[in-house]
C-alpha cells in the first residue's frame, strides 16, 4: 500500500513538472521575429511579444505563431513584392542588353547615313562647285529617303533609288544639252527609255541591290532589338496569381510566424515555388529562342560583304563613277534619245561649255585620312560582334528565372537539413518538378490551372513569332514595309520608329512572297486567340492590329 501511494505520487509529480515544461513552451518569446518585422519596415504595434494559439491564420501553420492575422496580411502582400522585385531585378542585365545595343546600333547607323551625306556633299561641292549646288536636292532627297526608311517609313527602296536614277538623268542630259529645250513629256520620254539607254553603266542596279540587302537587314535587326526589349520589359512584370502569393508567403515568411525569422527555405523548396509561380514565363523560352536565332541569323548577314558600312560609307564614290560614266557616253547617249523621243527644239541658248567642263571635273575622293569618322568611333564588325554574344547569353533566359532566383544564397539555404521546408526546419522530400505551365499539375506548392495560359504571355509568344519570321524574311531578301510613324503625327527618332517608351507596333503594309524556312502555320489561329485581350491598355490594340494586318497580308499572298 505504501509502495502503491509513493508510485501515484512519483507519476503526480512528473505530470505537474510536465504540464509546467508544456507551459512554458508555449510561451516563447517572439523577439527575435519582432526584430525582423521590425526590420521589414513594418510597426510593433499589436505585435505579440511571446506565441500566441494560430487559429486565426489562413496561409501559415496554425499551431503557436507569433503573427497575427494583420501581420500574416502584411507579409503577404511583402512576399508578392519581394517575387516581382526579384523577377525584375533577375532580368535586369537581359532587359538592359536590348535597350543599350537598340540605342547603340541606332546611332551608329544614323551617324553613319549622316556622315555619308556630308562626304558626298564636300565631295561634290569641290568637284562640281555650283552646278552640283543647283542640284543639291536630288541627292538630299536620296538621303532623307533612306533614312525615313530606316526609321519605320513606308518607303519602296527599289522604286525609291529607280525615281533618284531617274531625276539624276533628267538633270544632267539637259546640262549636257543646254542648247535644247526639253518639255515635260519629253523628259517622260527619256525616263521611260532609261533602261534600254543605261546610261549610267551598271551602278544603279549594282547599288540598288546593295543598299536594299543592307537597309532591309539593318531595319530588320534594329526592329528586332526593339522588339526584344519591349517583350522583355512586358514579362519582367510578372503578373502574380493569389495561389502563387499564398506560396511566396509560405515560404518566405511563415518561418517568421513560428517564430524562426532567420531560417532561409529549402533549395528545391523554392524551385517548385518558383516554377508554379513562373510557369508561363517559361513557356515563352522556346518562341523566345527561335527568335534569338534569327536575330543571330539577320547578324552575320549584317557583317557579310553587303553590309551597311561598305555599302553606305562609299557611296559618294559610286554616284561620282556613274555620272563620269553618263559623261564619257554623253554623245551615245543623245543621240539614242533624239532617235526615240524625236528631235527637241533649240532652246536659243548655246550649248554651255562651263557647264560641260564642270561635269567632266575629275572628282578627288578622301583619303582614309580625310573621310569623316563613322558610328562614334566604333565598327560595324565589332558593335555587331558584341551584340550577337549578349544575345547569345540570352538564351533560355525565360525559363532559367527560377534557377537564378533560388541560387542565391540570400535567399535559400545551401544546408539541407538546416532550412524551411514549408511547415519546419527539416530536409524538403518532394521533387522538384520541370518548368513550364503543362508539369504545373503535378506542383505540390503551388496551385496552378493549367488550362487559362497566361494571356499577355501568349501576346508576347505571338509578337515574338511575328517578328522570327520578319527576320527571316529578312535574311533571305525580302522587305517587309512598315506603317510611317509620321502618319500618325509622331516623330521617329530611332530605327524603330520608337522611344524608350513605345510600344511593340509593328505595323504591315506589304509582304514580298513566302520565303523556304519562314514558319507561317497557325498564325490566323494565332492571331484570333491574341485579339481577345485587347483590353490590357492602350498598346495592346495596337500590337494585335499588327498581327492581324501581317496574317491577312500572308494569307492574301498564298491565294
Amino acid at each position: 500500500m505504501n509502495a502503491m501511494w509513493r508510485l501515484q505520487v512519483a507519476f503526480c509529480t512528473v505530470s505537474v513538472l510536465s504540464l509546467s515544461s508544456a507551459g512554458e513552451s508555449k510561451a516563447r518569446s517572439c523577439s527575435e521575429v519582432r526584430q525582423a518585422y521590425k526590420a521589414k519596415g513594418f510597426s510593433l504595434l499589436n505585435v505579440p511579444l511571446q506565441e500566441i494559439s494560430g487559429e486565426h491564420l489562413r496561409v501559415c501553420p496554425q499551431g503557436y505563431t507569433c503573427c497575427t492575422s494583420e501581420m500574416e496580411e502584411k507579409l503577404n502582400q511583402q512576399s508578392k513584392l519581394e517575387f516581382e522585385n526579384m523577377v525584375e531585378e533577375s532580368s535586369r542585365q537581359m532587359r538592359t542588353t536590348f535597350i543599350s545595343r537598340h540605342k547603340k546600333f541606332d546611332e551608329f547607323f544614323l551617324e553613319l547615313l549622316d556622315n555619308s551625306e556630308k562626304s558626298l556633299n564636300s565631295l561634290f561641292t569641290r568637284t562640281y562647285g555650283k552646278l552640283y549646288m543647283q542640284n543639291s536636292e536630288v541627292f538630299q532627297d536620296l538621303f532623307t529617303e533612306l533614312k525615313r526608311y530606316y526609321t519605320g517609313g513606308n518607303v519602296n527602296l527599289e522604286e525609291m533609288l529607280n525615281d533618284f536614277w531617274s531625276r539624276l538623268l533628267e538633270r544632267m542630259f539637259q546640262l549636257l544639252n543646254s542648247q535644247y529645250h526639253f518639255t515635260d513629256d519629253y523628259l517622260e520620254c527619256i525616263g521611260k527609255i532609261a533602261d534600254v539607254l543605261k546610261p549610267f553603266g551598271d551602278a544603279p542596279r549594282r547599288l540598288k541591290i546593295q543598299v536594299t540587302k543592307a537597309f532591309i537587314a539593318a531595319r530588320t535587326f534594329v526592329q528586332g532589338l526593339m522588339v526584344g526589349r519591349e517583350v522583355a520589359n512586358r514579362v519582367a512584370k510578372v503578373n502574380v496569381a493569389p495561389a502563387c502569393v499564398r506560396a511566396l508567403t509560405k515560404m518566405l515568411y511563415c518561418p517568421y510566424c513560428r517564430g524562426m525569422a532567420g531560417l532561409k527555405p529549402c533549395h528545391n523548396y523554392c524551385h517548385n515555388v518558383m516554377r508554379g509561380c513562373l510557369a508561363n514565363q517559361a513557356d515563352l523560352d522556346s518562341e523566345w529562342n527561335l527568335f534569338i536565332d534569327a536575330m543571330l541569323l539577320v547578324a552575320n548577314r549584317l557583317e557579310g560583304p553587303d553590309n551597311i558600312e561598305a555599302v553606305i560609307d562609299p557611296v559618294d564614290i559610286k554616284i561620282s563613277e556613274a555620272i563620269i560614266t553618263m559623261q564619257e557616253n554623253s554623245m551615245q547617249v543623245s543621240a539614242k534619245v533624239f532617235q526615240e523621243c524625236g528631235q527637241p527644239k533649240p532652246s536659243g541658248l548655246s550649248r554651255s561649255t562651263r557647264g560641260i567642263d564642270m561635269l567632266n571635273s575629275r572628282f578627288r575622293p578622301y583619303t582614309p585620312e580625310q573621310r569623316p569618322t563613322s558610328a562614334a568611333g566604333t565598327s560595324l564588325e565589332r558593335l555587331v560582334n558584341d551584340i550577337k554574344e549578349r544575345l547569345e547569353e540570352s538564351k533560355r533566359v525565360w525559363s532559367k528565372l527560377p534557377n537564378d532566383i533560388c541560387s542565391k544564397e540570400k535567399l535559400t539555404q545551401p544546408d539541407e537539413e538546416q532550412c524551411w521546408n514549408s511547415h519546419t526546419k527539416g530536409r524538403y522530400f518532394p521533387e522538384v518538378v520541370k518548368e513550364g505551365l503543362t508539369n504545373q499539375i503535378n506542383n505540390p506548392e503551388v496551385d496552378v490551372d493549367i488550362t487559362r495560359p497566361d494571356t499577355l504571355i501568349r501576346q508576347q509568344i505571338m509578337a515574338l513569332r511575328v517578328m522570327t519570321n520578319k527576320l527571316k524574311n529578312a535574311y533571305n531578301g525580302n522587305d517587309i514595309y512598315f506603317q510611317d510613324s509620321s502618319d500618325e503625327g509622331s516623330s521617329s527618332g530611332s530605327g524603330s520608329g520608337c522611344t524608350d517608351s513605345c510600344t511593340t507596333e509593328l505595323i504591315f503594309v506589304g509582304t514580298e512572297a513566302p520565303v523556304i524556312g519562314t514558319d507561317r502555320s497557325d498564325e490566323r489561329a494565332a492571331a484570333a486567340a491574341a485579339g481577345k485581350s485587347l483590353s490590357r491598355g492602350p498598346s495592346t490594340p495596337l500590337v494585335m492590329s499588327a498581327l492581324t494586318l501581317l496574317l491577312w497580308a500572308t494569307q492574301t499572298q498564298l491565294r
